[in-house]
């Protein structure tokens, strides 16, 4: 009860943050360094200054910002020709995650077991964004434009649940039910939207409580389906 009393305030918590998280979760497009996917299919370092109505490519210098080479537009329509633009970014990641579904593998006292318990965690690994700037025309000749943004990244997740403590997932050693309190641990892989990110992970589980030693699934591997907020 303990524990699941915990992991119920963490999520409150988090809850009441939601507009802060909201506002810094999205990996944006915004001004910064990129790589460019050039017409010939060579790749360039640039500097985007991104506003809401076009992104102006520089050059670089010593690493600075030099002349504007490139101006394209990302919201208002045109009859001009423009081929799509990619331009990519690497950099660090750091999430709060959730496992959403965890697959245990069958033992000797049950089948596979696919679960849902309350979890949350906190993810860091190393992510690689592509934004491209796509142009359709339409019947009248006219280009419109947006961005789409694809990532991906791997990392590692740490974090705390709950799960159910009983004789089935104790082999009888115990005749209490309750819900006990877990650390997780894990690796997982992402793949990136502008907003979430959606993954697998591969972890396993430490319970609190002294019912660990018999508790059929204590630091066993499992596999899960993970979802993140991105909160840098």
């Amino acid at each position: 009860m303990k524990g699941s009393f915990l992991v119920g305030c963490i999520c409150l918590g988090l809850l009441g943050a939601c507009s802060t998280i909201e506002k810094s979760s999205r990996h944006a497009f915004d001004s910064g360094y990129y790589s460019h996917k050039t017409d010939t299919g060579g790749k360039e370092d640039v500097y985007l200054d991104v506003t809401e109505e076009k992104v102006t490519v520089y050059s670089l210098d010593n690493g600075k910002p030099a002349q504007p080479k490139l101006a394209l537009p990302i919201r208002e329509a045109d009859s001009l020709h423009i081929t799509s633009s990619r331009f990519s970014k690497k950099g660090l990641d750091v999430d709060i995650t959730s496992v959403l579904f965890k697959y245990r593998a069958a033992t000797k006292e049950l089948p596979a077991q696919l679960s849902a318990e309350l979890n949350v965690a906190l993810y860091a690994g190393w992510r690689r964004d592509f934004y491209t700037i796509k142009a359709t025309r339409d019947p009248l000749g006219k280009n419109q434009y947006r961005v789409v943004n694809r990532g991906f990244d791997f990392g590692i997740l740490a974090g705390t649940g709950s799960t159910p403590i009983s004789p089935s997932t104790t082999n009888n050693a115990i005749s209490k039910e309750y819900n006990g309190m877990i650390l997780e641990l894990g690796l997982a892989a992402f793949v990136e939207s502008s907003f979430a990110s959606f993954g697998l992970a591969v972890g396993f589980d430490h319970l609190l409580s002294s019912d660990r030693s018999v508790w059929i699934y204590h630091q066993k591997p499992w596999v899960g389906f993970v979802v993140g907020i991105a909160i840098n």
